[in-house]
């Protein structure tokens, strides 16, 4: 089990329901598709790599302690949009750590569980 997060350059959504349809049209341009991931995203990807290794970067202990749920992370990125996992049981130290760094770099974040924009 997992939980996701996306985040996304842009303009803030007023209201959560913006929020889905962006988050909805940015998934449909960009995820599956060969669009090199902007500056900014590959800066908090660095971020976030920079805390917690990707997946395989060491050994099976090593990887135990990561809460990505794939790897490499920047592989998750698609333009202006990241769309990544964490294991569940480590996600409420990632997550917060991965939005607060969002947020200093101007990002939008979502929970696509409950579709809400995070604060």
């Amino acid at each position: 089990m997992s939980y996701d997060l996306a985040v996304w350059e842009g303009p803030r959504p007023s209201d959560d329901a913006v929020a889905v349809n962006v988050f909805d049209a940015l998934r449909a341009a960009c995820m599956g598709q060969s669009i090199p991931p902007t500056d900014l995203i590959r800066q908090l990807v660095g971020d976030l790599v920079e805390r917690w290794p990707d997946l395989g970067q060491g050994d099976e202990e090593a990887d135990d302690a990561i809460p990505w749920s794939t790897g490499p992370l920047i592989s998750e990125a698609s333009g202006p949009l990241i769309y990544f996992g964490m294991v569940f049981s480590k996600y409420d130290q990632a997550a917060e750590f991965a939005v607060e760094r969002a947020r200093a770099l101007g990002h939008v974040c979502f929970d696509p569980q409950d579709w809400r924009l995070l604060t």
